[in-house]
C-alpha cells in the first residue's frame, strides 16, 4: 500500500476548505434560526410594547394572530409587514 506525504501546504489547504464548510453550515443555521411563529412575550419584547399595547393592536385589527387553545401566535412575516406598511419616511 503506498504512502502518502502530508505537508504543511496540504494542511493549510484542508484548513481553508474546512473553514469555508463551516462558514456555509453556518450561514444556513442563520437564515433558518428565525421562527415563523411568535407567542405574545416575544412579540413584546420585539416591539417593545406592553401587553395592552399588543391587545390593542390585535382588537383593532393592525396584528392578525391566530390563538390555538389560548395561546396567542403571530406570524413573523405578518409582523414585518405591518412595520414596512406603517414605516414614515421624512
Amino acid at each position: 500500500m503506498p504512502k502518502e506525504i502530508i505537508t504543511t501546504d496540504d494542511l493549510r489547504d484542508f484548513k481553508l476548505e474546512m473553514l469555508e464548510e463551516f462558514k456555509k453550515i453556518f450561514k444556513s443555521h442563520a437564515s433558518t434560526k428565525t421562527k415563523k411563529y411568535l407567542k405574545s412575550n416575544e412579540v413584546m419584547e420585539l416591539l417593545q410594547v406592553s401587553p395592552g399595547t399588543l391587545q390593542t393592536l390585535r382588537i383593532n385589527g393592525t396584528l392578525p394572530y391566530t390563538k390555538i387553545g389560548g395561546i396567542i401566535y403571530y406570524e413573523a412575516e405578518e409582523i414585518q409587514k405591518v412595520m414596512d406598511k406603517n414605516k414614515v419616511n421624512h
